[in-house]
């Protein structure tokens, strides 16, 4: 499993017991908010970006394919994107410049998406020729714009990964723990009402949290560890 960590800030946690923690908010990777699209014209060249979420290769060539049967006519559709974790070591990174003069269209947009730090996303840029030539130093500009506008229409967001943890909670003392955790530096994600009242928490360290029950709850409520959440932040 991998960790989604770029830098750390850390605020101390000290329990009742005198023990003291770490708390570790991550900044995470950046992605971006959501998918989109954007046009410009340059000299009588159509310049249409699309910039989608995506998890993997497959479904990064997904977006190409559909991009390309959308636009059947156009001269180009050069890609650029980063796939994956680049913390530790797992990131793709491709480009292609879809019949444009070599390292004028994939490779100017792939260092856009770098520069941004942005990953799980893959880039489409389709041009539709309008009879002028741009030369090389035009097309650098002119591929690297569109994304770079693009990528400011639709935003930025940070995906950091938690742990999640559920806690089981009889009625007459839900309450008070559900208050508790809601002024607290964890983050409540759910609550669901049934023959108990169940709490799920984002945490980023376990053992501080199960400081912080024990404290809370007298040590009547056990934390059962349910697996990573990725959450996304501004």
């Amino acid at each position: 499993m991998c960790t989604w960590v770029a830098v750390v800030e850390a605020t101390t946690v000290v329990c009742s017991r005198g023990h003291r923690g770490t708390l570790a908010y991550t900044r995470g990777v950046g992605v971006i908010a959501r998918d989109g699209e954007h046009e410009v014209e340059i000299q009588r060249s159509r310049f249409r970006c699309v910039v989608a979420r995506v998890e993997d290769l497959d479904a990064a060539r997904a977006v190409i394919a559909r991009v390309r049967k959308e636009g059947p006519d156009a001269t180009h559709h050069c890609t650029a994107l980063r796939i994956g974790d680049p913390e530790d070591g797992g990131q793709v990174a491709r480009s292609n410049d879809d019949g444009e003069p070599a390292g004028t269209a994939g490779a100017p947009m792939l260092e856009v998406l770098t520069r941004r730090d942005l990953t799980d996303v893959v880039a489409v840029v389709s041009r539709w020729f309008g009879g002028t030539k741009l030369g090389a130093g035009g097309l650098i500009r002119a591929y690297s714009g569109v994304l770079a506008e693009t990528l400011d229409v639709v935003g930025r967001l940070r995906r950091v990964r938690y742990h999640e943890m559920m806690l089981s909670v009889p009625h007459d003392r839900a309450g008070r723990l559900e208050n508790d955790l809601r002024n607290s530096p964890y983050l409540l994600r759910e609550v669901d009402y049934g023959a108990d009242v169940t709490l799920t928490v984002a945490v980023a360290d376990i053992a501080p949290f199960e400081d912080w029950l024990a404290e809370h709850s007298g040590g009547n409520v056990e934390a059962v560890y349910t697996g990573p959440c990725d959450l996304y932040q501004p």
